[in-house]
């Protein structure tokens, strides 16, 4: 019993791991490059406003606005609120 609750536990941080890596800087650069294509260049900026770690992109999105940004979105790496808007 004891055997098969670490295989499982094993298995299930590697499926967490292979998820992570998916929504890492590689996805965000290739989004990045297309809306570069479609919209021109796109300045991130970190938030001066929004406080503690960042889980949910709609708190930050309503944040950057108040920046006077068009869009933000959290941090998948650090977990900070990024702001966005046309360079």
């Amino acid at each position: 019993m004891e055997r098969s609750m670490r295989l499982v536990s094993t298995a299930f941080v590697l499926v967490l791991l292979l998820a992570a890596t998916e929504m890492g800087p590689m996805g965000v650069a290739a989004r990045t490059e297309s809306s570069k294509a479609v919209e021109g260049k796109i300045c991130e900026v970190p938030s001066t406003l929004f406080k503690g770690l960042c889980f949910s992109s709609n708190n930050c999105k309503h944040t950057c606005r108040k920046e006077q940004f068009t869009r933000g979105h959290c941090s998948v790496l650090t977990r900070a609120c990024v702001c966005t808007k046309k360079c």
